[in-house]
């Protein structure tokens, strides 16, 4: 059998039994594993066990779960509804102003928290209601909360990025600094959508009529809400680029910051500081077992020559430019993401895309954005994207599928224009970690 097969009946068996409701890393872990024992005999163990030991001396492992213990005790603690009613205060006497708060709050919990399932959960129960309560358009604002979570992905200290690390074998530090520019770029084109919009039909985003009772203290009161995720971002970000720290003292700082913050604020807990602790576990270990998988799966396919031969096939057999192969990538994402999450799409095509994209002379900076990108669109492309049915379990009744189908399209739009613009221009992704490590 060929390396061609070989390859191919791997990914269709691994297919198959994802279809068949199998947990993503025993999906992986299993082929990865009856792979190597049949091509290899029984010495074929040793490249799981190889996996193992390379995963307990990645150091850096160690911030996924401090990063996730910090965006949970943020969210936890309930510190989002004083951001929520900080921009309602800002934004609310500019037509679509809440709106464009909720991008605003977005990308903040994105900042303490790393994962889009943390923005969406706050979007969808905090500011959601509220802006259905003023009068928002039910379709602009739907579209709002879903857009507006894909941030979390992208903006530092993104979870997923830290995985893509792992098993890209590329810095954390500079794939973080990489989706900073794209992250900021993206939530401005959101938010000049919004504008634009209400800008046209100012009944999509009525101005709110209670905002004159609010007095200029209570103002600056709640923009001290908005400075405190931003000061816990700039503890552990600040040290970390200018050299004081490492990336894994950095997360144990943003850690122990959020933790101060809220009990000085007093909504800590020993409940609340229990379901911290339960949940991050949880998180931290399933994404271990997912990479553990991942890179037992690389090491057949390494192994087997097969990222080469798909290369001979690609650019070869079939004379398609390095640019087509990219695209094509980026299409399998939009596919595969109808039904699969962004860690299980990463770790099922890294063994062939990463290897392929370095070989075709992309940077493996570069291509994590747009990684992340192109799978927050796949999250939200009708009609099975997962995020259109983890906000459907969220939103309130009144929202119906139609509603989330339909009110995702505009912002897709957006999102693919701004995964354009990246790829036109590179420097969009690679100036900021270039300048930061180039000292």
């Amino acid at each position: 059998m060929s390396q061609e097969h070989i390859a191919l009946f791997m990914f269709a068996s691994m297919m198959l039994m994802l279809f068949t409701g199998q947990r993503v890393f025993g999906a992986i872990g299993a082929i990865a594993a009856i792979a190597a024992i049949a091509l290899w005999g029984t010495n074929g163990h040793n490249i799981p066990f190889s996996a193992a030991i390379k995963l307990m001396k990645w150091y850096p492992l160690l911030t996924l779960p401090m990063f996730i213990f910090m965006g949970y005790v943020l969210s936890e603690s309930r510190l989002a509804d004083d951001l929520y009613r900080m921009f309602h205060v800002w934004f609310g006497k500019i037509n679509g102003g809440l709106a464009m708060g909720t991008i605003g709050l977005m990308v903040l919990i994105s900042a303490m928290n790393g994962l889009s399932v943390a923005g969406m959960a706050i979007g969808a129960t905090i500011a959601l209601p509220e802006l259905l309560r003023r009068g928002y358009d039910k379709l602009m604002v739907t579209g709002v909360i879903q857009a507006g979570s894909s941030l979390g992905i992208l903006v530092p200290p993104s979870v997923v990025l830290v995985l893509y690390a792992m098993i890209a074998r590329q810095p954390v530090g500079q794939l973080w600094l990489a989706g900073i520019i794209p992250g900021l770029l993206m939530s401005t084109m959101f938010i000049a959508y919004i504008w634009i919009r209400c800008r046209i039909n100012p009944k999509l985003g009525p101005v709110a009529d209670d905002l004159d009772v609010v007095t200029p203290q209570e103002k600056r009161r709640l923009l001290g809400a908005g400075i405190l995720p931003l000061a816990i971002f700039a503890s552990m970000m600040v040290p970390f680029v200018n050299g004081w720290t490492s990336l894994v003292e950095s997360s144990a700082i943003g850690a122990l910051t959020a933790l101060l913050a809220s009990i000085l604020k007093g909504r800590m807990s020993w409940s609340v500081l229990h379901q911290c602790t339960k949940k991050t576990l949880g998180i931290s270990c399933m994404f271990m077992w997912i990479i553990l998988a991942a890179l037992g799966f690389g090491a057949v396919f390494d192994g087997l020559g097969a990222v080469k031969a798909i290369d001979h096939l690609f650019t070869e057999r079939l004379d398609l430019s390095p640019w087509m192969i990219l695209i094509l990538m980026q299409l399998s994402f939009i596919l595969m993401g109808t039904f699969l999450d962004d860690t299980a799409m990463l770790v099922i095509v890294a063994p062939l895309y990463v290897p392929l994209v370095g070989a075709l002379g992309f940077d493996l900076i570069w291509y994590g954005v747009l990684y992340t990108i192109t799978t927050q669109i796949a999250y939200m492309t009708p009609p099975f994207g997962y995020n259109l049915f983890l906000m459907r379990s969220m939103a309130p009744p009144e929202i119906t599928l139609h509603h989330i189908y339909r009110s995702i399209l505009p912002f897709v739009g957006v999102m693919i224009l701004a995964l354009a613009i990246i790829m036109i221009f590179p420097e969009l992704a690679l100036w900021l970690p270039n300048h930061i490590y180039g000292k």
